[in-house]
């Protein structure tokens, strides 16, 4: 596989000024929030309400 013009380019400058463009990204490898899955009340409570504003008389 080829590689792009802009990894060419930050090859090259990392190769004749020494300078490694790459670090200066602000990346996180890992997820910062975690998730929760819903408790059975709350599975309950979902189904039960899900779908009863449908069926309301006003």
């Amino acid at each position: 596989m080829s590689q792009s013009k802009a990894k060419k380019q930050r090859m090259h400058v990392k190769r004749t000024v020494g300078k490694d463009v790459e670090k200066n990204r602000q990346s996180v490898s890992f997820s910062t929030h975690e998730r929760v899955s819903k408790t059975k009340n709350e599975k309950l409570e979902h189904d039960y309400s899900k779908h009863k504003k449908q069926y309301k008389d006003d």
